[in-house]
């Protein structure tokens, strides 16, 4: 069994579902964070069978964790200082999203004019539906 050192200062994404790390890694833009960032894939879980969590050492404070709650359902933010869990989290959805998704509508004007940013405004919470901040294409997200 790997046996992944514990955090002293940092923020643990927890419940991630398995094979999904990667794409968050990439959502969060962790390759610009300066500090260490460890990726477990596929470990046990009693919960979901298989989960993957990501180590990330010191504050991100320039990342939006909320993000996850796009990408992840499941996950959980999990604060550590001193070596102790001092806070247990789950993202809450983001009123706004920008170049996360982008719009299926052919006939938005981010698929001419392709500098566009893709932002979507969260337009209804219970059925996690976002809309196009352009056209009003909705988008439901997982």
């Amino acid at each position: 069994m790997l046996n992944i050192s514990g955090l002293n200062n940092g923020v643990v994404i927890d419940h991630i579902k398995a094979g999904e790390a990667l794409n968050l890694y990439d959502y969060l833009d962790l390759d610009r964070y300066p500090g260490c960032i460890a990726i477990i894939k596929n470990a046990k879980s009693s919960k979901m069978g298989r989960k993957d969590i990501i180590k990330i050492e010191g504050t991100p404070e320039d990342i939006d964790l909320n993000m996850l709650a796009v990408v992840s359902e499941s996950a959980t933010i999990n604060i550590i200082r001193g070596g102790i869990l001092e806070e247990k989290k789950s993202p809450v959805l983001p009123e706004v999203i920008k170049d996360i998704f982008k719009c299926k509508n052919p006939r938005c004007i981010t698929s001419i004019e392709q500098e566009l940013p893709h932002i979507f405004t969260l337009t209804d919470k219970k059925t996690r539906t976002y809309r196009c901040r352009y056209c009003e294409q909705a988008f439901k997200v997982n």
